[in-house]
């Protein structure tokens, strides 16, 4: 049963609709398809009324971002009700902030001497605005000549139009999770993740760990196997995928999937481990 767990569409960073992605899938013989969009749940129901059509399943899912010292943390939430209120509530919270973000950088970018406007960057963001689209306008008004130059030069961590975001820490980010009856995964663990950090959001409910990723060489693999079996964690996999070009790191359906990890995330799912305490 081949899954892609990770993808994204245009609701949030990815460059296709949802129901494209869903047809996309369809296309490359998956059975099993989580649509995680960063900080927003709108791209589900068209993706859950496609999939119906498509006979995949479709696991509804959020990729909430946030920031630990000099790094990101990033918390995958499978199966969440994305009708549920408070999340809904939440993600709001967090796009404005990311509104927020993204005019700052525009401002900084401005007294670097780019005249790029806030409005550029808009044309390129169907749903949720976030540094690749900030990009994806710099390469369009011809500043730089490719998406990843516009990170390295402007928009990388430590680069001159970076821009921290509101302070939303990973026991918040899995606690939300949980509260909206999902399972959170530590995604992409290269990306700010250590032993003592895990073991800190397992306290919390931390359910799963995305062991499988484009990033990931053998030894990353096996170290992110290691805290797996020792914390008992699901391990997961998928492969970021954000559409055809150049801010998806691999092709959809690519990076392997445990056979067994739909099934443990749907056991976890339907047990009380999905609730945070006293709820």
């Amino acid at each position: 049963m081949r899954a892609d767990l990770h993808t994204h569409t245009s609701a949030s960073d990815g460059t296709l609709s949802p129901r494209q992605l869903v047809q996309e899938a369809k296309a490359a013989g998956l059975a099993v398809l989580a649509v995680t969009d960063h900080d927003t749940t709108d791209g589900i129901p068209e993706a859950v009324e496609e999939a119906a059509r498509c006979g995949i399943e479709l696991i509804p899912g959020v990729e909430l971002s946030t920031d630990v010292p000099g790094s990101e943390v990033h918390i995958l939430g499978y199966f969440v009700d994305w009708r549920d209120r408070e999340l809904a509530g939440l993600l709001g919270q967090l796009r404005e902030g990311r509104v927020a973000r993204a005019q700052e950088m525009v401002r900084r970018l401005n007294r670097l001497g780019v005249a790029l406007t806030f409005e550029e960057v808009l044309r390129h963001a169907d749903g949720v605005v976030g540094r690749p689209h900030v990009a994806r306008a710099l390469v369009a008004a011809g500043y730089v000549p490719s998406f990843e130059e516009a990170f390295s030069r402007y928009l990388a961590r430590g680069r001159p139009a970076y821009v921290e975001r509101e302070r939303f820490t990973p026991e918040e980010a899995v606690q939300a999770v949980l509260r909206a009856g999902g399972v959170p995964v530590f995604a992409h663990p290269l990306w700010g993740g250590d032993r003592e950090r895990v073991a800190r959001l397992v306290e919390v409910g931390l359910a799963g760990i995305e062991v499988y990723y484009p990033d990931h060489a053998p030894q990353d693999v096996r170290r992110f196997l290691d805290w797996a079996e020792e914390f008992g964690l699901v391990a997961t996999g998928g492969s970021d995928y954000h559409g055809p070009g150049p801010a998806s790191r691999a092709t959809l359906g690519s990076v392997y999937v445990p056979p067994g990890a739909v099934e443990a995330l749907r056991e976890v799912w339907a047990s009380g481990r999905r609730r945070p305490a006293g709820r």
